[in-house]
């Protein structure tokens, strides 16, 4: 394999395509599962601090998106998607904005192998970063939606060939891709009870973990960050000095 043929040729040469092609339903199936190992491992290994499944989840992370670099041919999680999704019709997708895609997804894994997995030194914006990955990952899997194949188009100025979900080419939406009145009422009501329920959820609930208190405090205003500073202060003041109130009578 010489130079040329390792930067260019990634994927599959399918009949039909005029370049190498790979996937998208395998890459969407390895997306989620990977997503669904991070979720755990933010709320398990990071949330009640069990630093061995965190390791060993960004260790495999790393080397995951190392051998899809190399060829998606040996992505452990490539695999897997390719045996959930086997019987299912491929949906071809061009080789060579999904490799620029999960390289960028390999860099963002060194510092966390770094601050995760060689030394252990967790703080809430390093966890951002484990949230971010998750959300790309969420993106693809859920939506089809590529990040690093629209970053891709911008740095190259031109429309890749072949997309997922054929975003590149220029079409016109079919009248089933519409809304009507009713389906935007019903929508937009539901994204404002998800971002009220998200919301009322980080406000009012106690939070167990650094990350937790974290954002609980980015959602409140200084008004009632001060208020809730000063009703723990009346409650401790009343644990250390009621019962000796209680003592004189």
């Amino acid at each position: 394999m010489n130079l040329k043929s390792f930067l260019f040729d990634y994927g599959e040469r399918v009949p039909g395509y005029d370049v190498t092609v790979i996937n998208e339903r395998e890459a969407r199936a390895a997306a989620g599962i990977l997503g669904m190992l991070g979720t755990i491992v933010i709320f398990v290994g990071i949330g009640y601090n069990h630093v061995i499944v965190a390791r060993v989840y960004l260790a495999f992370l790393f080397l995951d998106f190392f051998a899809r670099v190399i060829s998606p041919r040996y992505s452990p999680s490539l695999l897997l998607g390719k045996f959930v999704v086997r019987n299912q019709k491929p949906e071809y997708v061009g080789g060579i904005q999904k490799r620029f895609a999960w390289t960028i997804g390999w860099f963002i894994s060194f510092p966390m192998v770094y601050w995760f997995v060689l030394h252990w030194d967790i703080t809430f914006y390093k966890v951002l970063i484990c949230v971010l990955c998750i959300t790309l990952m969420f993106l693809e899997s859920a939506f089809s939606i590529c990040v690093g194949c629209m970053i891709y188009k911008a740095i190259v100025k031109e429309d890749p060939k072949h997309c997922p979900g054929g975003v590149c080419e220029v079409q016109k939406r079919e009248p089933i891709q519409m809304f009507n009145p009713i389906q935007t009422f019903i929508a937009s009501l539901t994204l404002v009870g998800l971002l009220t329920g998200i919301y009322l959820f980080l406000a009012k609930t106690p939070s167990q973990t650094f990350f937790g208190q974290f954002l609980h405090e980015a959602v409140l205003t200084k008004a009632q960050l001060k208020k809730e500073e000063d009703l723990r202060y009346e409650q401790e003041m009343e644990r250390e000095f009621g019962d000796d109130d209680d003592d004189d009578f």
